[in-house]
């Protein structure tokens, strides 16, 4: 069969190297180190299509993990290099996506275009096509998923000569896919919290850990203070010999992302930014020293200009006001419900799903919990505000079909068939709000079905949380993609 090398056969093909539910679920309760070879496959994945670990020094990297906000960081980095690299390539590879796994892959704040994807996805795995054999007998000839988005990121990125990337790893970090770059320029750590330790079976110790498997030798390893295991990332940065940095929370400065907490997340993309910047010899002029301020005065308007879609993204449509935040953690639902319950927002519809065998009561708990915080009402009385909430599947459509980007084996298919988290969530919510009319409170089996309700509700604000697949389906089925644009 002839191969007609476009888009939608490129998809087709990286998910016929998905995961399914048990693969996925056993990665994350590993901390993404299940595999003892992952890093020595992904070496041989390299050299079959035609690189050296030492080629992707030239992609001058920017390396960021963490458990809370990296995806913000990444975002923020991003736009300041942009900003002070006027005449070169910023690539940035961050996961998930919320429409199209195009925009894993962006250089200069735009995904590259399916006519881009598709050629050079073609161009690797036909590499990896040709040649069968494996490192390990168990080690599948195309890499799962990730690995295989990494690869091409990696090829893309240097095939279209990059000045610089911003590198988002995928889970964990020592063992992660993108931790085969020698010597990035400078790595960073968000917030580590214990929100995944249930998941991942680890302590926040053997977390750090994992995490500052991304220090390098003589690579400037710098984190955000941290709660707990603070002193963890210092003992392994010394022992990689990378010098160790705990960077300034900076003061209030305007950012273009809502939230809080997005100044910690602000504060490492400065720093980051300041390292790149001096080290690669690109001019800037840093704070000064005369000021209070810590922010480089060129630093401000790009903060300020900074978008990351499916976060704390308020999106008006007609009547329909889509409040979506991918919050999928207790801590992370408790800044959306923060975000969600001011200014002039009030959710009165919630769209709400998360992975199986997550604690519905305490995720629904926590974002009423907040939302209640915020406007100053008993928690029982927040639910009331509500006129109809919506748990649906990752499903796109009514016919049960996903949009081929969106396509998701890891989803368990008897859970699905039976609603069985969907129902969980709308038994959590009633128990939550002993008083919400039970005919308002909706199990349903995709997206489509979801927004159908919304669409019949009127004028309404909505809020989408619990899930950044969700997010993007709502995104998907609702046509909210221009808002897909981090410009």
């Amino acid at each position: 069969m002839t191969r007609t090398k476009n888009y939608a056969e490129a998809i087709s093909l990286l998910n016929t190297c998905q995961s399914n539910a048990a693969t996925i679920e056993a990665i994350r309760k590993s901390g993404g180190r299940m595999n003892e070879y992952a890093v020595s496959e992904m070496h041989d994945y390299l050299r079959k299509i035609g690189y050296k670990p030492d080629d992707l020094n030239k992609l001058n990297v920017v390396h960021i993990t963490g458990t809370k906000g990296k995806g913000s960081t990444s975002a923020f980095t991003e736009r300041i290099l942009r900003a002070h690299i006027p005449s070169g390539k910023i690539g940035l590879y961050t996961s998930p996506h919320l429409c199209a796994v195009r925009e894993r892959i962006r250089i200069n704040g735009e995904p590259i275009s399916e006519e881009t994807f598709a050629r050079y996805f073609f161009e690797v795995w036909e590499k990896l096509e040709s040649d069968p054999h494996t490192l390990t007998p168990q080690t599948p000839q195309f890499p799962i998923y990730f690995r295989l988005l990494t690869l091409l990121a990696f090829h893309v990125f240097l095939s279209e000569s990059i000045t610089a990337t911003v590198l988002e790893v995928g889970i964990g970090g020592l063992y992660d896919s993108t931790n085969i770059v020698p010597k990035p320029i400078v790595t960073g750590i968000t917030s580590l919290g214990l929100d995944h330790t249930a998941v991942l079976g680890n302590t926040i110790e053997e977390i750090a850990r994992n995490k500052a498997g991304i220090y390098k030798k003589d690579v400037p390893a710098l984190s955000v203070k941290q709660d707990n295991a603070g002193e963890v990332l210092k003992e392994i940065a010394e022992k990689n010999g990378a010098p160790f940095q705990v960077v300034p929370t900076i003061e209030s400065t305007p950012l273009g992302l809502p939230g809080a907490h997005q100044i910690i997340n602000a504060s490492l993309a400065i720093a980051l930014s300041e390292q790149f910047l001096t080290i690669q010899k690109f001019p800037f002029e840093p704070a000064s020293s005369s000021s209070s301020s810590t922010i480089p005065q060129s630093f401000i308007g790009p903060l300020a200009k900074t978008r990351w879609p499916g976060r704390c993204q308020s999106v008006k449509q007609g009547e329909i006001t889509w409040l979506l935040d991918g919050a999928h953690t207790v801590e992370s639902l408790r800044s959306c419900g923060e975000w969600a319950w001011s200014e002039n927002r009030k959710p009165d519809v919630l769209i709400f799903n998360c992975s199986g065998g997550r604690a519905a009561e305490s995720l629904l708990g926590e974002l009423l919990n907040t939302g209640a915080r915020n406007k100053g009402i008993a928690q029982e009385d927040i639910g009331k505000e509500f006129d109809s909430v919506i748990f649906c599947t990752n499903v796109t459509y009514t016919d049960g079909h996903f949009k081929s980007d969106l396509d998701a084996k890891a989803i368990d298919p008897n859970d699905l068939s039976q609603l069985a988290t969907q129902r969980a969530l709308r038994d959590a919510w009633l128990k939550l709000n002993p008083a919400f009319d039970p005919e308002r409170a909706h199990a349903v089996a995709s997206i489509q079905h979801a927004v159908k309700i919304v669409r019949n509700l009127g004028e309404k604000q909505v809020l989408v949380a619990g899930s950044l697949h969700l997010v993007g389906g709502v995104m998907e089925v609702a046509g909210l993609q221009d808002a897909l644009s981090m410009e």
